[in-house]
């Protein structure tokens, strides 16, 4: 089970409720539990908050999927450049021709990237802009004389789409099997989460460990036939899985030695989820390719891309090679002002200024959950925070199969839902529980999501202390 919680009442007759029950197919969804229970559908927001048909406020606290950053309040701003845009020019492509949005934008994201990197191709969203990535790592590759370098090495537990390509990086096995074999050669190494690794007590030997399994990886799988390295600054699936000290350089000098492009997946990450413009501005590192969308646009619109460093634009700039890659939306001219639109409003209002400044309050007030028997570990940054729910805190024994699917989806779910918090509930790996509001909350706004999270666990460890009791 994954996704945001939500409780449906039981099913009635709603006209809303009867057409989207016959007509609507959603997105990770168990579609059978509609069958009994009505589907939760938001009707508004405002400002932190959204409203379900039923009039219920409800916390956002996972930003929509990680992207409404602005909350719900900027609308009519952010509605008027698009409504001028519409007027002006509703749409042209980037196919051989170019248009003052997608210029503007691309030059305003390079002027807040990390030093080289100055050159942008737009998608239409993050599976888009993983592909995009993955392309023109291959054909810089080729350009250079390289044509067997095709495989991409990713890990485990990772999350970078669901299209054929993205979904080949994907390191989630539920994602992954029916859909067997898939198109791009990937071999996954161990994320960075560091409760469960043998060697997470101490940083340095973690780190190490980490970067000894990747040589071994590209020694294995020779270094001449891959492409690319692909891994988010913090990863989102298993729970905001945040590196060691010294792991993005190491990645980098790595990637240096043995030709292969490191591609940093910031689809989450970027436009201020982690506290900076970009997860290297966070962490020291500059990469050759960083995929992005969700934050981009503030959610206002669906637009993604692939910023790159000056060396890998070059061959295609030169005469040397062509990037064959193209979306018929990828810099859509509305999206462009909508975008830039949003970036304004983020800087004008000091939003990654407000991350930072109140991340040491979203640490305390996540992390006084401990003292609950099935709380194991807390971890994330800026405002991208997973609990890891647990069956023994001392022993770190997991919660697994039909147990984690009841406690997620039975117990946790609907106790959450009806304290007015959505989050996400995700089990695919070991069970965790993320939160990730707009980055426009205020500490206020933590200390009330982290009062429901006691609520809820409190009801969960003690239907897990029944469940041991009457076992």
């Amino acid at each position: 089970m994954t996704g945001n919680n939500g409780a449906g009442s039981p099913a009635g007759t709603d006209a809303m409720q009867e057409m989207a029950k016959r007509h609507l197919m959603l997105h990770f969804t168990d579609m059978s539990a509609f069958n009994e229970y009505d589907m939760t559908i938001i009707e508004r927001g405002e400002g932190v908050y959204v409203y379900d048909r039923q009039g219920n406020r409800l916390i956002d606290g996972l930003s929509g999927l990680y992207c409404t950053s602005l909350g719900h309040s900027y609308g009519d701003e952010v509605g008027e450049v698009a409504h001028e845009q519409l007027k002006r020019l509703p749409f042209s492509s980037n196919w051989t021709v170019a248009h003052p949005p997608s210029i503007e934008l691309a030059a305003r994201i390079a002027d807040l990237a990390p030093d080289g990197m100055n050159r942008v191709f737009f998608t239409s969203g993050g599976s888009e802009s993983v592909e995009s990535a993955w392309k023109m790592a291959v054909q810089w590759q080729q350009a250079r004389g390289e044509p067997r370098r095709r495989k991409v090495i990713a890990r485990k537990n990772a999350y970078h789409g669901v299209t054929m390509g993205a979904l080949s990086f994907t390191g989630i096995p539920v994602c992954r099997t029916p859909f067997d074999p898939l198109g791009i050669p990937a071999v996954h190494v161990s994320n960075t989460g560091a409760y469960r690794h043998p060697e997470g007590h101490d940083e340095a030997a973690h780190c190490a460990a980490l970067l000894a399994e990747i040589e071994q990886t590209i020694e294995f799988e020779d270094a001449s036939t891959i492409a690319m390295m692909i891994a988010e600054p913090v990863q989102n699936a298993g729970g905001c899985f945040t590196p060691p000290a010294g792991y993005w350089q190491g990645l980098r000098e790595i990637c240096d030695r043995h030709g292969i492009l490191l591609c940093s997946d910031e689809v989450i990450c970027a436009y201020g989820r982690i506290g900076e413009w970009f997860g290297g501005q966070r962490f020291g590192f500059v990469p050759d390719l960083v995929t992005f969308a969700k934050g981009l646009t503030a959610a206002h619109f669906s637009m993604g891309g692939v910023l790159m460093h000056d060396r890998v634009a070059e061959p295609f700039l030169d005469g040397t090679t062509d990037y064959n890659n193209g979306l018929t939306f990828g810099g859509h001219p509305v999206g462009c002002a909508v975008a830039l639109k949003s970036l304004e409003i983020m800087e004008r209002d000091g939003v990654l200024e407000n991350v930072r400044a109140n991340e040491p309050a979203v640490d305390r007030a996540l992390n006084g959950l401990r003292d609950i028997p099935i709380v194991g570990d807390v971890r994330g940054m800026g405002y991208f925070w997973a609990i890891e729910l647990v069956r023994d805190q001392q022993t770190r024994e997991p919660f697994s199969g039909s147990d984690a699917e009841r406690l997620m989806s039975d117990v946790l779910s609907t106790a959450l839902y009806e304290r007015g918090l959505i989050c996400r509930l995700d089990d695919r790996a070991d069970p965790i529980v993320q939160i990730a509001p707009p980055l426009v909350s205020e500490p206020e706004l933590f200390t009330e999501i982290a009062g429901i999270l006691r609520e809820g666990f409190e009801i969960a460890a003690d239907h897990v202390g029944e469940t041991i009791t009457t076992g």
